[in-house]
């Protein structure tokens, strides 16, 4: 049958081509003697076409022979922007639900590489022996390497039901992160350690450039030591929260109601992250605010001539509708911000929490005319301005030395974590600018309606811890700025 198709194709190309011209009647002797006189051009021609049109199909006809049952573009092995991720809800890719088609994605590595070092019966404690900690008990493999070529460190915190997010950051975020986990139990332990085999296996971008760090609370510490546990043969690197979700249900109801009566403890994870890092400057951020693209270059960058101990450097946040691919630069973000799909962060629950960072003068530079215009086009980091109505409530999300008070640890859950270290920061003297064009986004448009009721009974108990803490820090620099002691009983 495939000599009969070559045949096929032969006679068919060969119909394709013109007769001979006349008057050149010689020519057609060619076909008994041989087709390659140089008189015969014509039919040369024909031969090679033969030739050529013979071996591609010989070569396409191999090629699908080798090709595999799942089509290799519908879900590359590293995904590169969101379009084919569970962040972006309005651009997933379909093609494993048309063709029951499922990954096979992960990389072999050595089972010893994906196991936590650490022994759940030691542990560092926190000042009041309510936590325990553990430090670096996950390296990526290049972890080391890239804190000694960037100048900053990203670092972040989550507990195990949103630990999907970490995809997204860690594939905008090209240098070194560190990140602190939270586990309570020995079912949510389980589900962290079976979904930290995943993520490593199935992003790169894990594997090599992330630092893990641990905290489990005293109440409720896993009693079974590490292990490492096996994925299955097959699994979807396209379908993080996914996966995730459905390791979730190893996790009974009573463990879901005890998280909901105790509190996450944000203020230790962001000490335990930071000071995992490794570099001089680090970016604090939470697990669910995705750096724009190329931040940590041109951070890099503009960090190299930074002389100054007490600045830092506000990114300006923008939530974004979950119907929009991640803005590639500052011009497009602006540009969903004027059809509505984009907005400053938490503009619509709580306006005090970015109001500072002054987004009507960071739009400026969107404009032809503006000064600093070209570093828009090109993507340099400048600074756009100063910070000059500070308030209490602000809460950014900014890059300095790793020399800033770390965050007070009596604060725990919602509400005074991060506004807190931030007001001493002030207090102390350090100076916030704004830089531009880079920027972070947040997946969600957010609605007071979307704010469930036990964050803000987490807000009033914290805000009575602030009494105490606003004194201390007074005592501490003897400085009041913001006159936060004329209320004070």
């Amino acid at each position: 049958m495939y000599g009969e198709r070559q045949s096929g194709l032969a006679d068919y190309a060969i119909r394709l081509l013109p007769p001979p011209p006349r008057g050149e009647e010689v020519c057609l002797a060619c076909q008994h003697t041989s087709m390659v006189q140089l008189g015969c051009r014509p039919w040369n021609l024909s031969l090679t076409s033969v030739i050529i049109l013979a071996l591609s199909n010989m070569f396409l006809t191999f090629l699908l022979l080798q090709s595999e049952t799942c089509a290799p573009e519908a879900i590359p092995r590293e995904v590169e922007v969101s379009a084919v991720t569970e962040w972006n809800l309005g651009t997933l890719v379909k093609h494993e639900q048309q063709s029951e088609c499922i990954t096979q994605d992960y990389q072999p590595t050595l089972p010893d590489t994906n196991g936590l070092k650490l022994n759940i019966k030691l542990g560092r404690w926190d000042a009041r022996r309510i936590f325990r900690t553990f430090d670096s008990v996950l390296v990526g493999s290049r972890f080391t390497e890239l804190s000694q070529t960037y100048r900053v460190c990203l670092a972040t915190q989550s507990s195990v039901e949103k630990l999907h997010s970490l995809v997204q950051v860690a594939l905008h975020w090209t240098g070194p992160m560190s990140v602190a986990l939270y586990a309570a139990g020995d079912e949510e332990f389980e589900v962290l350690q079976r979904y930290l085999v995943y993520l490593r296996r199935c992003y790169e971008s894990i594997r090599e450039r992330v630092i893990f760090s641990l905290a489990v609370p005293k109440v409720r510490t896993p009693k079974k030591q590490p292990r490492v546990f096996e994925l299955p043969d097959i699994v979807d690197c396209a379908k993080p929260e996914a996966t995730l979700n459905e390791l979730m249900t190893r996790v009974p109801g009573e463990q879901t109601n005890w998280r909901i009566r105790n509190v996450y403890p944000q203020n230790h994870m962001r000490n335990l992250a930071r000071k995992n890092c490794q570099t001089d400057y680090v970016f604090l951020t939470d697990v669910d605010i995705v750096p724009s693209f190329n931040l940590t270059i041109v951070l890099d960058e503009f960090l190299k001539n930074d002389n100054c101990d007490k600045c830092a450097y506000v990114i300006p946040t923008y939530e974004l509708d979950t119907r929009v691919r991640f803005p590639p630069n500052k011009t497009e973000l602006i540009r969903l911000a004027r059809k509505g799909l984009a907005r400053p962060f938490h503009q619509k629950v709580f306006i005090h929490n970015q109001f500072a960072t002054n987004f009507t003068r960071w739009l400026q530079d969107v404009s032809p005319n503006h000064i600093h215009h070209e570093n828009v086009k090109t993507g340099k980091v400048y600074i756009s301005h100063d910070v000059t109505n500070f308030e209490f409530l602000y809460e950014p999300f900014y890059v300095a030395k790793d020399i800033v008070p770390p965050h007070d640890e009596r604060f725990m859950g919602y509400g005074y974590t991060r506004n807190t270290q931030v007001y001493e920061m002030y207090v102390t003297g350090y100076q916030f600018k704004v830089l531009s064009p880079v920027f972070t986004g947040h997946w969600g448009l957010q609605t007071r309606k979307t704010r469930p009721a036990w964050r803000e009974r987490q807000n009033s108990a914290n805000r009575k811890q602030f009494e105490t803490f606003k004194k201390e820090v007074f005592a501490r620099y003897m400085r009041d700025p913001l006159k936060m002691m004329k209320n004070s009983n």
